[in-house]
This record gives C-alpha cells, sequence and structure tokens, in this order.
C-alpha cells in the first residue's frame, strides 16, 4: 500500500524501504512513524521480500525527531512529554527491526542523527556512502540518548568510546564510522544503492530461516550469561536442523554445488 512519508519498492527479494521527507532531511513527524512501522510490518509479512534495506530519500538517511513539530511549545517554554514519544514512535520500531526475522539492511545515504542513528544502529547491518556522517546529537539539545542508541553504542564502542560519543556530540565521517565499528561497509556515494543492493539481493537468496534464527541468538548473547547462551543455541539449532534449507545446504555440500535456499 501508498505511504505519506516513506517509499517502498520491492526488487529480487529485497524490499527497499525509503524515508520520504527529504525537504525535512527525513525527520520523523507522528506519519512518518506511523509509516515505517506499517511498512516494517508489511515487509515481515511478505512471503517474497527475504531481506529489508533502510534509507532514506535525498541527502539524508534521518536526522530524527522534527523539532519544528512541538516549535509552538518550546517557544512557550512549556515541558514536552518526550518519553511518551520515544515510547510511541521510536520504540516499537526499533523492536520491529530486531525482533524479525528478516535481515534488515541500514543504507546510510547522508547525514544521520539522533534517533535516526538508533534506527540505523538497530539494523543488523549498515552499509554508509562516503558522504555520510553520523551525529550522536541529543547533547546538543540537551537531552538523553534513545532510540537504543546508548544499547549499541555500548556495545559496539565500549563504555569508554560511548561515553566520548555520546557526552562531546561530535560528527563522526564515514571513514571513522568504519573504523569504530558503526557501520560494516563504505562505498562511493556513487553508485552506493548498486553495492548495497548487491549486498541485500545476496541475503535474499540465503537460508532466511537461519538468518532468523541467527539473529535471534546474537540478540539474546548480549544480555545474557554464556550458560544461557549456549542453552539457547541448542534450542535453535534443533529448529534449524529441521528446516529444509539445512537438507539443501548438506546436500549442495556432498553435490560441490551452489545451494538454492528457499527460506523454509
Amino acid at each position: 500500500m501508498p505511504f505519506e512519508t516513506v517509499k517502498t519498492e520491492s526488487k529480487n527479494g529485497v524490499l527497499w524501504i525509503s524515508l520520504n521527507r527529504p525537504d525535512k532531511l527525513n525527520a520523523f513527524d507522528a506519519q512518518m512513524g506511523d509509516d515505517l512501522l506499517e511498512a516494517l510490518k508489511e515487509g515481515e509479512r511478505s512471503a517474497s521480500d527475504r531481506c529489508l534495506v533502510l534509507t532514506g530519500e535525498g541527502r539524508a538517511f534521518s536526522v530524527g525527531e522534527d523539532l519544528s513539530s512541538n516549535k509552538t511549545a518550546y517557544e512557550s517554554g512549556q515541558p514536552i512529554r518526550l518519553g511518551e514519544v520515544v515510547k510511541r514512535k521510536y520504540n516499537p520500531i526499533v523492536q520491529r527491526i530486531r525482533k524479525m526475522d528478516k535481515p534488515v539492511v541500514a543504507a546510510v545515504n547522508g547525514v544521520t542523527a539522533g534517533a535516526g542513528l538508533g534506527l540505523a544502529l538497530a539494523c543488523d547491518l549498515r552499509a554508509a556512502s562516503d558522504r555520510a556522517t553520523f551525529h550522536e546529537a541529543f547533547i546538543k539539545v540537551g537531552l538523553a540518548p534513545d532510540s537504543g542508541t546508548s544499547f549499541w553504542f555500548t556495545r559496539i564502542l565500549g563504555l569508554g568510546k560511548a561515553m566520548e560519543v555520546g557526552l562531546l556530540g561530535e560528527p563522526i565521517d564515514a571513514n571513522r564510522a568504519l573504523g569504530l565499528g558503526l557501520v560494516n561497509w563504505v562505498f562511493p556515494d556513487e553508485g552506493f544503492r548498486a553495492q548495497v543492493a548487491r549486498i541485500a539481493e545476496r541475503l535474499a537468496k540465503g537460508p532466511t530461516r537461519a538468518m532468523g534464527l541467527t539473529k535471534r541468538a546474537l540478540n539474546r548473547a548480549v544480555v545474557v550469561d554464556m550458560d544461557s547462551a549456549l542453552e539457547y543455541e541448542m534450542y535453535l539449532q534443533d529448529i534449524a536442523g529441521r528446516t529444509r534449507d539445512h537438507v539443501e545446504g548438506v546436500r549442495a555440500f556432498f553435490d560441490k554445488r551452489d545451494p538454492s535456499f528457499t527460506g523454509q
């Protein structure tokens, strides 16, 4: 279905979801929050889409919350219940990305900041244009981190570097982001989408049931002890071992050919 603030396109087993408020640098108003969540749900339900890509139209991925939507309240000095905004708008999106069994790739095409950065970090893999910049911008407007940024920064960067990024709020260019582990790849802006498509289509052709189980295992492993992780791995492996893709993968190994996975 068409959305007001999000564009979707299915191609070669990949659902491309593009944030589409380029004149606002893809800042989130209430409508875009609703649209993105519904687009993610549709992609999760789709039998033909086996990988999702999240990107932005124009020169930004997303600069996070559209502060101008609350301009009148700010100018009057009224307090704003931002916790309710985070709970209603961003947390469900982050949770949907992390909990769906399909791989989700962030194609960070330009500037990303605040909650937009949180959404990029929530994705399973991240590719950045060499023009992309990353801004943990909350501190610049007197806010604490949200949209999962505190969770991912401490795990990706370590506590010391996460403190530096969170407290100073300095911009991070694409190459530094790659060195810090915030992104998996940096590609030239020219041809960026084609490079992301190559990765996403490879994922879409893979054993997506096993990928979903892998997501579950890794998500759990970052918050539990080793013994709990071992138990959960055993449980997931029992599920994976009964999939058609597992049988196909082993047969292909014996036949010395490439497997043909169906996601079943």
